[in-house]
Order: structure tokens, then sequence, then C-alpha cells
């Protein structure tokens, strides 16, 4: 990886890292998993009402789920016979901090101001 304008190239195993997250979030079933947990943040949810509401089989979501813990992205704990994950804000904030960093600060690839999300931005420029 190039070096930036101040001479400061992330190490390579923030790169490795930040790698795998996104690899973890490539799937559309983790990034839904992901999104729902945000909006329950901070309780969390237990898997059934996770089940429940994205309508994902168990084994299935097991899969996703501990995909997302492998990298952190979430956050499990049990309560009682339930498993009650969270989304980890930490992480993501780290993650989110790394790519900031690399699009919006250095050469200002991305300007700040426009990294702000506007709702079916995606939708609208794939057509």
């Amino acid at each position: 990886m190039a070096e930036d304008k101040r001479g400061v190239a992330p190490e390579p195993e923030d790169v490795l890292r930040c790698a795998e997250m996104f690899a973890a979030l490539g799937a559309a079933a983790r990034l839904r998993v992901l999104l729902l947990l945000l909006a329950a943040h901070p309780a969390g949810m237990v898997v059934g009402d996770i089940q429940a509401k994205l309508d994902i089989p168990g084994s299935t979501l097991s899969h996703h789920l501990e995909r997302l813990r492998q990298e952190a992205l979430v956050a499990v704990t049990r309560q009682g016979t339930y498993l009650r994950y969270a989304a980890n804000t930490e992480t993501l904030r780290d993650l989110l901090g790394f790519l900031y960093a690399e699009c919006c600060t250095l050469d200002r690839a991305v300007e700040p101001q426009e990294v702000m999300w506007v709702g079916r931005q995606f939708r609208n420029e794939r057509r």
C-alpha cells in the first residue's frame, strides 16, 4: 500500500483486520443482522427475536451470528437459556475510523461533509 502524503501508511495487520471485518459484512444477511442490532442498541436482541424479525432459518442465522462474533462486530451474552446479541459499537467505530482516515482526512478523496447516509442513495445509483 502506498504511503500517504504525511508518510504514514496503515499497518499491514490493521489493513488485514479491516478486510476481514468488511468480508464478514459482505453477506447481505449478516449486514441485515448488524443493522437490526444497531437499531436495538444498546440492549441488543435474543436470537429468537432476530430470527423472527429477519425470517432467517435458525441454523443459517447461527452461522451468520458466529461469523460476526468472530470479527468482534457483535457481542454475545447468555441470559439463562437465551443468547443475547448486541452490536459492538467500539469495533464499528474503529472500522469506520480506519476507512474515514484513509479516504477523508489524508488526501480528501471524499470530502468529510459528504460522509453521510442519505436514504436510498445506493438503489438510485444502480439503476
